[in-house]
């Protein structure tokens, strides 16, 4: 080898190659936004749902450890958060909570045979339950017993006849709808 090879040109000119936009490249680039912005929404979803009518996964907040045996402060919220486990993950839902005036705490379900938090609830009763940015966790089981239904279907009524939520301005004394319209779940305390 000699010294000519090894010694650069002086006559050569850099070029430097401009990125080509060529249609593997430009899918790419857009598969690749998609998919981040289906991360950052998925992120989204999972922290601060449920939303309106929008199931959610997780409920966060501070955890109260004390069990709770009168639940009479739940009537001074619009709409109860609960968390129900699923196979993989949990989901969350808003839902009318109702407490009896003896304190017993009440959630309140139409139409409730296909809705997937119903069918968990059913088949893993602990639960979790936010109430003002606190989570409790409970246990929910379904009510069957009518004379508990009707109990609790009259506190919801006494709840929301000055509210705003979905199903205020039924007037008390409205008979409860059939057990297969209009499902009642017991929502109790449990220690973690």
């Amino acid at each position: 080898m000699n010294e000519a090879d090894t010694q650069p040109d002086a006559n050569a000119q850099t070029v430097t190659a401009k990125p080509t936009w060529t249609a593997p490249r430009i899918v790419g680039l857009v598969l690749g936004l998609v998919i981040l912005g289906g991360l950052v929404m998925g992120a989204r979803w999972f922290f601060t749902c449920p939303c309106d009518t929008m199931p959610g996964a997780v409920l966060w907040g501070e955890v109260v450890e004390e069990p709770v045996s009168d639940w009479t402060f739940a009537n001074n919220v619009e709409l109860c958060q609960i968390q129900v486990q699923g196979t993989i993950f949990p989901q969350a839902n808003n839902l009318n909570c109702m407490a009896t005036p003896d304190g017993k705490l009440y959630l309140s379900c139409s139409n409730c045979e296909p809705k997937r938090w119903s069918r968990l609830a059913r088949e893993n009763p602990n639960g979790r339950i936010r109430l003002d940015g606190r989570v409790y966790p409970v246990t929910i089981t379904h009510v069957t017993d009518p004379a508990e239904a009707d109990r609790a279907w009259h506190a919801r009524l006494v709840k929301l006849e000055n509210s705003t939520v979905l199903g205020a301005g039924t007037p008390v004394g409205t008979p409860r709808p059939p057990d297969a319209q209009w499902w009642t779940f017991r929502v109790e305390s449990r220690v973690e």
